[in-house]
């Protein structure tokens, strides 16, 4: 079987493929990182590697169970909307968790709510399987492309995606702390892609893609404004 799963790998046609996965992953896991460092930022500083390091494997191996084996379901009609549905929520709620972003250490100290390792984790993994549905598709057409070492091209190329992640988040994360107010900047980023997937739903997608543009722009807003509302009312 490990013969089989790894046929035809490395050969001209196997590295042209690779390099088209590790395009795919360079331009969809920047808003991955983004989330995974907004998800970390209000733990502890000790347990913020941690978070992150654990989230990305386990995000990544999300990725590589969904691309082998649920392809077909992660393009069920209706999927997408839900998934942009719940990335809002998401996007809110991080705001809402890190309320004390933009004031003094002493105000995050008083305001921010506090955030444990297992809820981190659970918010980079299921925020990161929502914003990975178009790079999982992506990576399974251009697998299929193979005829042979098309498993193999799977795992090497979400493989390849772990350093990309983590990495981004370490940084997104370094600047995170200097400037606290992006953390409003990643979650509308959040809410953009929210609407694209909407908009891009098998089901739901055919009523909603004449208004892409203003549900990015009202998605946006809504995220940042309600985000703005609920830590000054906590506030």
């Amino acid at each position: 079987m490990f013969e089989l799963m790894f046929a035809g790998i490395f050969s001209p046609a196997w590295f042209a493929a690779f390099t088209s996965i590790i395009l795919l992953d360079l331009m969809f896991s920047g808003d991955n990182a983004i989330m995974i460092a907004m998800a970390s930022r209000n733990l502890p500083v000790r347990l913020r590697t941690r978070a992150i390091v654990l989230g990305g494997i386990g995000a990544v191996i999300i990725r590589i169970t969904c691309t082998l084996f649920a392809t077909g379901l992660l393009a069920a009609p209706g999927l997408k909307f839900i998934g942009g549905a719940a990335l809002l929520v998401i996007a809110v709620k991080l705001i809402a968790d890190n309320h004390g972003a933009g004031g003094s250490d002493e105000d995050k100290e008083r305001y921010s709510k506090p955030t444990t390792l297992g809820s981190a984790i659970r918010t980079i993994l299921i925020a990161d399987f929502i914003m990975s549905i178009d790079n999982i598709l992506g990576l399974a057409g251009i697998a299929n492309t193979m005829s042979e070492g098309k498993w193999g091209l799977i795992i090497c190329g979400l493989l390849v995606s772990i350093p990309i992640v983590l990495f981004g988040a370490q940084l997104f994360l370094l600047i995170l702390l200097k400037v606290p107010a992006l953390l409003y900047l990643g979650a509308c980023i959040m809410g953009y892609t929210a609407a694209q997937l909407m908009t891009e739903d098998l089901k739901f997608g055919h009523y909603l893609a004449p208004f892409a543009e203003p549900l990015e722009i009202i998605f946006v807003l809504g995220v940042w404004g309600l985000g703005w509302y609920l830590t000054h009312k906590k506030a």
